[in-house]
């Protein structure tokens, strides 16, 4: 269960991927999630607490002498894992990149840049061979061009029911596509129903994964700041993502787990 969700900027995808991160360590699954996304959601949707000022894997990094960034001596991917990543709920790991504030992302480049390195290592260590892993992707393109979830076996492309969504998420799909090595299934979010569904793949021009009701529980918990699945965990949309998580873990041949 290696998984991205991608997509536009406000289609859902924070609290898809911070839901299923913690319906899959439910389950029974280690988890590992991943936050690449310079703007606060996936630590909120997790219900893991506000983003730290300083992302601990500023620590993992230094410069070189050639003023490149390097990961430091002895950090690798298992001690990252270990010291750079925070506890959330339901036992998941949480790493991320960190967030722009005020003065950019100037303040947070040891962890962009330790990021980047580790990510690429995640899928090569028999430590995690038996983690899930779910990310949480920025919107649009730029971080799929650059391989930013090179360990993702399934791409789930978040697509709301209007056409500018639906173009990010067929210019989402097409990249991944192109790179090939992963699955791309298209989640329908914030429908209100069988139409709704029926012209989301008007517009992509293929058939929909999945699809998940307008809910405004979970529009409230995201205005309270709370994750969704602790604020209304008996809603719709939490309802349909577990039924999601389950379908993804059958194709996955981890049915029984």
């Amino acid at each position: 269960m290696r998984i991205a969700v991608v997509g536009k900027g406000g289609a859902g995808k924070s609290v898809i991927a911070g839901t299923t991160a913690r319906l899959l360590a439910r389950r029974g699954y280690r988890v590992l999630a991943l936050d690449s996304d310079l703007l606060p959601g996936l630590s909120i949707s997790l219900g893991s607490g506000p983003d730290p000022v300083d992302p601990p894997l500023n620590q993992a990094a230094e410069k070189n002498e050639n003023g490149r960034w390097r990961l430091r001596k002895g950090v690798s991917v298992v001690s990252a894992v270990k010291r750079y990543t925070t506890e959330g709920p339901d036992g998941i790991r949480l790493m991320q990149i960190g967030k722009g504030g005020k003065d950019g992302i100037q303040p947070i480049m040891g962890a962009v840049n330790a990021y980047y390195k580790l990510i690429h290592r995640l899928g090569d260590a028999r430590t995690f061979a038996d983690w899930a892993m779910v990310a949480d992707m920025p919107a649009g393109p730029r971080q799929l061009a650059f391989d930013y979830a090179p360990f993702a076996r399934e791409y789930l492309v978040v697509v709301q029911p209007g056409a500018q969504s639906a173009l990010t998420g067929r210019r989402v799909a097409k990249i991944v596509r192109m790179r090939g090595g992963a699955e791309v299934r298209f989640v329908a979010n914030r429908v209100k129903d069988k139409e709704d569904v029926a012209h989301v793949e008007r517009l992509i021009g293929e058939p929909v994964f999945w699809s998940l009701p307008a809910d405004e529980g979970v529009a409230e918990a995201e205005r309270l700041g709370i994750a969704p699945i602790d604020h209304v965990p008996d809603s719709p949309t939490i309802a349909g993502i577990e039924e999601m998580v389950a379908a993804l873990a059958r194709l996955g041949g981890n049915s029984s787990r």
